[in-house]
């Protein structure tokens, strides 16, 4: 068996910069400002006190409302949301659309920003390594070069695309997958407000596991596989998924997808219930043929509110996710 160094115990946290920040959080609420726009909504996370007193929150231009039916966004009426109802924000160099859904999403998981830049420098390295004909690894000891890469990535649940994007901007060749048709059109749309439109990304409209299963078949491979499994959903024609059931079986099939020398595997979590440790221990059975190193745990968000009543206190992190990752 070959060695897996393991980092447990870790927490990637977002910090504020010029187009996001987590003004406060407490009491079953965040208080979040995207771009020039402040915007409330529901998180059970949160259970804490607020910081900032009832006046800052009322500031916000919309606020997530949950009713019997879910719930919707209520907009001040002086609010600039109004009119297209959505507006950009920029992540480093990537720039996403913003727009409140029915769903209190707003198209962009925050928390995300530290994945991105591991899945960059990743794929920036190997990209580097091989254009330079720079050594690597064991293959230094042998005296062979490691030729030029164009690593592909299988972005697998994959929403509105940030880990896309991240992957196409530092040189991957990416194949994004979701079963829904409104996701990759707003995945589509902030491709190209990041101007990666012409990068090589395959928009793949379907059920995860299908597609999975017919790479499979055509006996195709990926130099790194990054996944979002929701705890339940439903593909484009009603396929169901339940993460009890699904996952582990997903997961396996995926490795068989791996080229000889991958770069990576990501697994991010949002499911109530569930450990980083238990991510953890799916990775470790599946690489012991490559060894490498599995890092995990929570993904946060810095706030950046002391408010009055915080004295000395330091600044609160919101626990947004978990998340569990390999590499070589």
């Amino acid at each position: 068996m070959t060695n897996i160094t393991l980092n447990r115990n870790m927490i990637l946290i977002t910090k504020p910069s010029k187009d996001y920040e987590l003004m406060d959080s407490g009491e079953g609420e965040k208080l979040e400002r995207f771009g020039n726009m402040v915007l409330s909504r529901p998180d059970p996370q949160a259970l804490w006190r607020k910081r900032l007193d009832a006046r800052e929150w009322e500031k916000a231009d919309a606020r997530f409302s949950r009713d019997d039916k879910g719930g919707d966004w209520v907009m001040k009426k002086d609010s600039l949301i109004g009119g297209k109802g959505r507006w950009t924000v920029e992540f480093g160099e990537l720039k996403f659309w913003v727009k409140p859904t029915p769903f209190k999403h707003v198209g962009i998981f925050p928390e995300q920003e530290a994945n991105w830049e591991w899945l960059r420098n990743r794929i920036s390295s190997a990209v580097s390594l091989g254009r330079d004909t720079v050594f690597r690894g064991g293959e230094a000891e042998r005296g062979r070069a490691v030729p030029a890469r164009s690593d592909t990535v299988l972005n697998l649940f994959a929403y509105t695309g940030g880990a896309t994007l991240a992957c196409a901007q530092a040189g991957a060749k990416v194949v994004h997958v979701d079963g829904s048709k409104s996701a990759i059109a707003w995945a589509r749309e902030n491709a190209e407000l990041s101007e990666l439109k012409d990068k090589p990304i395959r928009w793949i409209l379907d059920d995860a596991r299908a597609f999975v299963r017919r790479e499979l078949k055509r006996d195709r491979k990926y130099d790194g596989i990054i996944m979002d499994p929701p705890t339940f959903g439903h593909g484009p024609d009603n396929e169901v998924w339940e993460i009890e059931e699904d996952l582990l079986p997903f997961i396996e099939s995926c490795f068989e997808l791996l080229s000889d020398k991958p770069l990576f595997f990501l697994i991010n979590g949002y499911a109530s219930g569930y450990s980083a440790i238990a991510y953890e221990n799916i990775l470790v059975l599946l690489v012991k043929k490559y060894g490498g190193k599995i890092e995990s745990g929570e993904l946060a968000i810095q706030e950046t509110s002391r408010g009055s009543n915080a004295g000395n206190e330091p600044q609160r992190l919101l626990p947004c996710g978990i998340f569990a990752r390999w590499s070589l």
